[in-house]
């Protein structure tokens, strides 16, 4: 039967061949599954009285349950009826996203683990205005436990950096009730953002008093945990007891001296928060649909294992710090894309035939390996010498590149290979590789005396019953296999068939027995096939025991080599890796260059025609490249302005996503790179609407901000993409003005500023180092047709300069709204901006966020003297047209009357026209002016 709750904790109830799911569970199977609640039936009632419940097939079963844990973050149980008591049910399995043991063999029985379920439980400690946090988290395929403890902000910048580095998908915090503790709601904050599912546990599960005898249990070291320095972190000594609880590590002794305990550094890597990970790209989520390069992740990986695929994700949310171990990678790629045959090679013919090595050994581990496990093995470490040859071959022209493939692969393949040696022999002398082509894994019969003596006893009875077919295929005068079958019955053992309409001929016959009819025809023995048979059914089953014990000895000799499959998972997975980076570079529209690498704190970012990655492999894209360039004490902060749909945010979220690249070790998008190492890419990008938790749009983009400012230091790279839009146009200029000089003149990082608000371009007049770039527009200068606005042709190329206009509405003819709504826009927007000239020059002295606005771009074309100089022009043309005003009237030919004036206005700006054009400020005013 089967049941299932698809809320917080899906629940399933075990059957034989199906699952049955009920209550409100059963109406999310049917609309999400089968997309139609035709299927729900009601147990014990009808549709107000009844259970609503509905089944799944084993198959489907399956399919919902990788949905639900991988992708819907959900927690599922499922449930079965004791044997005696059918009416008792318990729970016999149970999986959360962080913890899949249980249903590892359901979930990846047909499919391969694209990332590792790994969980972390936090506990934190507050003191005065210090917040330490300790972590533990575990990846049960790998068996390791990692801790960590650290200080951090209010904000707890480095907690998110390091849930994002590590891949958490579930995290451990205590229970709240009533959500009344501040720090943990903050945590809970982060987590929720971070798309990371809360399970919430008792507070004693976080008790440290029998951590110590557990950590000696469990890792595999002689030494005592008490004796190491991790054991004085209490507050992850605290998370490890309770992540060892939820996982009940304990109470499977295979776990017993198999972990290894490994102390986490944060800042051995790059940090990245949520926005940045979302902002470039990084890994695919549910709006990429079926096209997998619309993220990084997917657009790198060309990996043809899955263990190289989990790699690959992690390398992506750990870039390295270390520029040593940068170049390190970097050179291998370079190997591998100037030796195009070893990189074919490796693809096509190697590792695309490598499984994933990690499963296995864990089914080792596990005692559920079987004799096709072993033969998987086996089939690797026989491949482990041509790849040897194949690496050992790579030829580039290089020492240096042979030297470093050597010592980083070449020389571990086949020190691996070694030690394997002995896992080949045995293999080869115990199991009958010649049954592998029929599917059969099987110890050779020759292997033991016992099992040899067995085989020829079975060979002899199977002879036997082959002459017992041919004499009574002689009696009955039926033709052998066509019409007399020999078969194996799985009730009454080997026999004979015959057809219905044949079967007359053995009635009444005594010396043939029948056994039973069926619709295939009538099965039926002899005292002497019955006797053989038997006998064949007793020594077939001694042969099975015999097989199945020394098989045992095998899996259990072979499972001594799970630490060597481990390392040599491992390399596999950077090979695969580097290989996949290669492949890529080699491959992309415009082949991809390495980057020249300079350590933390010196160097710039310059970066000649660079693109945006994933951007460049879309379909009938043809990409503008731009150059870039952030040079400490010159052009440290860039504000980037110009129109909508020009390419602003591209040109941001493309440096942010090489200097990813570069640090990861891949060559990036450019035809020449320099860049120096930053310690983490912060980002404010988009809406950020956060409606759904309560958060607006604009406290979400504050609480962003505030992190950046936090989290930054002079070595980050900073990306902010239309701050400040939330709120009104003066407050939102304010704060980005006052965000933008703080990180300009207090953080010093490199900074990108994409904006819309013009009068930031000011920035550099008080804060050194600022340097304004635009995305060009061709606005084509003639008029169109009557009604319609000048052409402006984007150039998506990014240029030095200021760009005073944004073009929104143009933006919004491209979207066909209604031109009546676009003609309003443009009225509205004329008017807008003759009022906030006039507002912004009568007030001079007005403060706060206008007084910055004075100091925008078109103030800053007008001098104090020409303000004033103009105005009293403006007065006496006024007093001029005043004079023969008394001569128009008011009741007469009103459009007569209008006709006048305009002939008169016109008449005096002509009488003064010179004085005009001698003054900028009052030429500017009066170009806006519509002469009809």
């Amino acid at each position: 039967m089967a049941e299932a709750s698809i809320k917080d904790r899906p629940e399933f109830d075990l059957g034989t061949d199906f699952y049955s799911v009920h209550g409100d569970d059963a109406y999310f199977i049917a609309q999400h599954v089968y997309k139609t609640t035709s299927v729900i039936k009601y147990l014990g009632g009808d549709v107000t009285t009844g259970v609503p419940s509905c089944t799944l097939s084993r198959t489907t079963c399956e399919t919902f349950l990788r949905d639900a844990l991988l992708n819907r973050q959900m927690r599922v149980e499922i449930w079965a009826a004791e044997p005696r008591k059918q009416s008792v049910w318990n729970i016999v399995k149970r999986a959360s996203p962080g913890n899949l043991q249980d249903m590892e063999d359901l979930l990846f029985s047909n499919t391969d683990m694209a990332a590792s379920p790994i969980v972390m439980a936090v506990k934190i400690r507050t003191g005065g205005d210090q917040r330490t946090v300790g972590v533990c988290f575990a990846d049960a395929t790998v068996r390791e436990l990692g801790i960590s403890e650290f200080i951090d902000n209010d904000l707890y910048s480095n907690f998110e950096s390091l849930v994002i580095q590590l891949g958490i998908k579930e995290c451990l915090v205590q229970a709240d009730e009533g959500h009344k503790d501040y720090e943990l709601s903050k945590i809970r904050s982060i987590l929720t953002h971070c798309d990371i599912v809360i399970t919430e546990r008792k507070k004693a599960e976080f008790g440290i008093k029998d951590v110590e005898q557990d950590f000696n249990r469990l890792l595999e070291e002689d030494i005592s945990i008490a004796a190491l320095p991790e054991f004085e972190l209490k507050n992850a000594m605290a998370a490890s007891a309770c992540v060892m609880k939820y996982l009940a590590l304990l109470t499977d002794e295979t776990n017993f001296g198999q972990y290894t305990l490994r102390n986490h550094d944060l800042s051995q890597y790059m940090k990245l928060d949520a926005s940045a990970v979302r902002a470039l790209n990084l890994m695919p989520g549910p709006q990429d649909g079926s096209n997998k390069s619309m993220s990084l992740y997917g657009l790198l990986n060309k990996c043809k294992t899955s263990q190289g695929g989990r790699m690959l994700g992690q390398w992506l949310k750990q870039p390295l710090i270390d520029i040593a171990a940068i170049e390190k990678r970097q050179t291998m790629v370079e190997a591998l894309t100037l030796d195009s045959e070893l990189r074919q090679n490796l693809q096509e013919t190697h590792l695309k035939m490598i499984p994933d090595l990690h499963r296995l050994a864990k089914r080792f581990q596990r005692g559920v390996a079987s004799l096709q496990d072993v033969v998987r093995a086996y089939q690797v470490v026989i491949r482990l010498p041509a790849i040897v040859s194949s690496l050992a071959a790579c030829e580039t022209g290089s020492p240096e590149h042979k030297e470093i493939m050597d010592a980083e692969f070449t020389s571990l393949f086949d020190e691996y290979t070694s030690n394997l040696q002995k896992l080949q022999e045995l293999v080869e002398t115990t199991i009958d590789l010649d049954a592998i082509d029929s599917h059969e894994y099987l110890i050779k019969a020759d292997f033991d005396q016992g099992l040899k003596v067995l085989r020829k006893k079975m060979e002899t009875l199977k002879s036997e019953m082959q002459r017992e077919h041919e004499r009574v295929s002689g009696v009955l005068n039926m033709e052998v296999d066509k019409k007399l079958k020999m078969e194996d019955h799985q009730i009454h053992g080997w026999g004979f068939r015959l057809s219905r309409n044949d079967s007359s001929c053995i009635r009444n016959k005594s010396q043939f027995q029948e056994l039973a009819t069926q619709k295939n025809g009538v099965f039926f023995t002899t005292t002497q096939m019955r006797k053989a048979s038997t006998e064949f059914k007793d020594i077939s089953q001694e042969y099975e025991r015999t097989q199945s014990s020394l098989a045992k000895e095998v899996i259990g000799i072979v499972s001594t080599y799970c630490p060597v499959l481990e390392k040599l998972n491992t390399l596999v997975a950077q090979l695969d890796v580097l290989v996949s980076f290669a492949h890529v570079s080699v491959h992309a529209p415009m082949p991809y260059v390495r980057p020249h690498m300079t350590a933390m704190g010196t160097g710039d970012v310059v970066l000649k025609e660079a693109r945006h990655p994933c951007l460049e492999a879309q379909d009938d894209v043809a990409f503008i490249p731009n150059d870039v360039s952030l040079v400490r004490g010159k052009t440290e902060f860039l504000i980037i302005t110009g129109p909508n749909m020009g390419g602003k945010s591209t040109y941001i979220r493309q440096i942010g996503v090489i200097a990813l690249m570069a640090q990861t070790g891949c060559f990036v998008p450019c035809s020449e790179a320099s860049l120096c190492v930053v310690d983490c890419i912060l980002a404010r990008v988009g809406a950020g609407d956060s409606q759904m938790k309560g958060v607006s749009t604009f406290m979400a983009e504050m609480l962003e901000t505030a992190s950046i400012l936090k989290s930054a230091t002079v070595n980050s790279l900073i990306v902010i993409d239309e701050l400040g839009r939330g709120t009104s146009t003066y407050d939102g200029f304010g704060l980005a003005w006052a965000i933008s000089e703080h990180i300009a003149m207090k953080i010093k990082s490199f900074c990108l500023f994409a904006t819309h608000f013009h009068e930031l371009t000011s920035l550099g007049e008080t804060a050194p180092y600022v340097g304004n770039l635009h995305v060009s527009a061709h606005v084509d200068s003639g008029q169109g047709e009557a009604g319609k606005s000048r052409d402006i042709t984007l150039l998506y190329k990014v240029v030095e300069g200021v760009c005073d206009q944004s073009f929104g509405i143009h933006v919004a003819e491209l979207a066909q709204f209604p031109d009546s709504v676009v003609q309003l826009a443009k009225r509205k927007a004329i008017e807008l901006e003759d009022f906030s000239a006039h507002h912004h020059h009568q007030a001079p002295g007005s403060n706060g966020s206008s007084s910055q606005l004075q100091s925008g771009a078109s103030s800053k074309k007008s001098k104090a003297e020409d303000v004033e100089n103009g105005s009293a022009l403006i007065e006496e043309m006024i007093q001029t047209i005043a004079k023969d005003y008394k001569d128009i009237t008011i009741d007469g030919d009103k459009d007569g009357n209008r006709a006048a004036m305009l002939k008169r206005v016109e008449q005096v700006r002509e009488q003064y026209i010179d004085r005009i054009q001698a003054n900028p400020w009052l030429k500017e005013q009066l170009a806006s002016v519509y002469w009809d």
